[in-house]
């Protein structure tokens, strides 16, 4: 059975770490846009050389940009059989896009996770890792900016894939393999329906 999903959340709801645990259960890669940035810039490919010229002057990789490098992903043998897409889409147009790549493959997505967390706690939960990680940049004004941000650009995604019928919104807070088993349990229940 495949498993394509969406793995929604604000900054610091452990989406990176969910993604990975769940990849592995399923079966499937987890696919983080931030992971494909870097393994083309690393690997000194065109679309990594596009990127970097975004990324070195702060500013953001575009939309079109950020799709090709989904599609090319996508179209790997490891993904045949499913994903699990985490920072992507970012934004509704994205959301068309990647319903384009998946049409273009005879395929449709199976859900949209939506890893749910309070602003307060997550902003402390950043702040804690900015001080661990030495990430000075990493203030309380700035993570509260980034979930802002977060809430103007990414909720209106929650709500596309709410309105489909294929949102599941499941509590990110408490212990790492409690959230882990949640989230594994709002899958398999929604799963080959």
């Amino acid at each position: 059975m495949s498993t394509r999903l969406v793995l929604l959340g604000p900054p610091g709801a452990g989406k990176g770490t969910q993604a990975a645990r769940l990849a592995e259960r399923f079966g499937v890669p987890a696919i983080s846009t931030g992971d494909i940035f870097r393994a083309n810039i690393k690997g000194g490919t065109p679309l990594g050389r596009t990127v970097q010229e975004y990324t070195s002057r702060g500013a953001l990789v575009p939309d079109s940009v950020t799709n090709d490098m989904v599609r090319d992903r996508l179209a790997q043998d490891d993904a045949a059989d499913g994903f699990l897409l985490d920072g992507y889409p970012r934004n509704v147009a994205q959301v068309g896009e990647l319903d384009a790549i998946l049409a273009d493959a005879g395929l449709t997505l199976d859900l949209a996770v939506e890893i749910t967390a309070d602003p307060d706690v997550v902003a402390e939960r950043l702040l804690k890792r900015a001080e661990i990680e030495g990430r000075d940049d990493d203030t309380e004004d700035v993570i509260r900016h980034r979930l802002d941000v977060y809430a103007q650009e990414t909720a209106p995604i929650a709500h596309v894939y709410a309105e489909r019928g294929l949102l599941v919104q499941v509590d990110g807070i408490g212990d790492v393999d409690a959230v882990t088993e949640r989230l594994a349990a709002a899958i398999g229940a929604t799963s080959g329906r």
